[in-house]
């Protein structure tokens, strides 16, 4: 495998070309063109410049290779990666904008039961490059022209952001560079299962994300049923990361809460929640949950749903159930690299 062109900012676009003997202003062709979602080989640029960047980074380091349409406008994708890996991503149509969701990692070890993408464990981190280039490509068929097809980016595909932190750190600073794609950090949103330290870490990072943290229960003990990382960092762990995000960043944090059926959709939990967030700068985003073939974990019914919300409205919560998207396409994270790898005819 070879390295990744996109993982490398302006500056060091500029410190590469001229190491190569070319002049300054070829770094700029070939960050536009990258920009644009172009493959090296078809930058216009020199064709003996061209072939000493293919003898070491790749030409195309992510690739669609199947796209599913939903007929809510939803598109899922199916990405390779030059070592023959796959990934994917969504691209959701609002409104305001287009909002992409990313990969960060192949697979995933967090083993959070209500995810298809742990279900092979971890096969490697993304490059910064990679993360990036799957934004690229998506934005390429989007922007008409343009540099801002996709206007938010969300965290939350295949894999764990904090879980490869130097490198989504990275994604992060060159996705938001001006002369770029320049998506503003305050249109990217990071999902995280609360790797405590590393939310310690990035608040430090002069990037002020939405940091959005998946919860899904009310207690440690509840929680750890459904994700094996509650047995290390607890819930008093997380709320006190959390406040500390928004003591340096200013933003506030959302907690994302599947509701699975039997598990975590009482009014006891209801009230849990109002318990453990009441009086807090943050929104609780309900999801209902996209079930899971090999995980047996039940979805609750939309009314069941929007009926824990008013509960949690009523006790004086922020709280609001995620319009859901692209159920007809494998919609939920993992399920279409999984049908693949299973070789079903997706």
């Amino acid at each position: 495998m070879k390295n990744v062109l996109q993982d490398l900012s302006f500056e060091q676009l500029e410190s590469l070309t001229l190491s190569l003997g070319e002049k300054k202003f070829r770094a700029k062709q070939l960050y536009d063109g990258l920009m644009r979602g172009k493959k090296i080989s078809d930058i216009n640029i020199p064709s003996g410049l061209k072939k000493r960047l293919l003898e070491s980074y790749e030409d195309e380091p992510v690739k669609i290779i199947k796209t599913l349409a939903s007929s809510d406008g939803t598109e899922k994708y199916l990405f390779s990666l030059s070592d023959g890996n796959v990934i994917e991503g969504v691209l959701m149509k609002y409104k305001y904008g287009n909002t992409q969701c990313v990969s960060t990692q192949v697979g995933c070890r967090m083993g959070c039961k209500f995810c298809a993408s742990t279900l092979g464990g971890l096969i490697r981190n993304l490059t910064s490059g990679e993360i990036l280039a799957q934004v690229l490509v998506v934005n390429a068929l989007h922007s008409r022209g343009k540099l801002r097809g996709v206007t938010n980016v969300v965290l939350m595909g295949s894999g764990e952001p904090l879980d490869n932190y130097a490198n989504v750190v990275t994604f992060l600073k060159n996705i938001s560079a001006a002369g770029g794609v320049n998506v503003s950090p305050r249109n990217i949103s990071l999902s995280t299962c609360g790797l405590v330290p590393a939310i310690y870490n990035l608040a430090q990072e002069g990037l002020p994300v939405n940091l959005t943290v998946s919860l899904h229960q009310t207690t440690d003990e509840g929680r750890a049923r459904t994700m094996p990382i509650a047995k290390k960092y607890s819930i008093d762990e997380i709320l006190k990361a959390c406040a500390h995000y928004f003591e340096k960043t200013g933003r506030r944090y959302i907690f994302e809460y599947s509701l699975i059926a039997g598990e975590n959709c009482s009014a006891e939990h209801a009230q849990g929640l109002i318990n453990l967030l009441k009086g807090k700068p943050c929104h609780v985003n309900l999801i209902r949950l996209n079930e899971v073939e090999e995980r047996g974990l039940k979805a609750v019914s939309d009314r069941q749903a929007y009926a824990f919300m008013q509960a949690l409205t009523d006790g004086g919560l922020s709280a609001s159930v995620r319009r859901s998207l692209g159920a007809d396409i494998a919609g939920a994270c993992g399920q279409l690299r999984a049908g693949y790898l299973k070789g079903e005819n997706l």
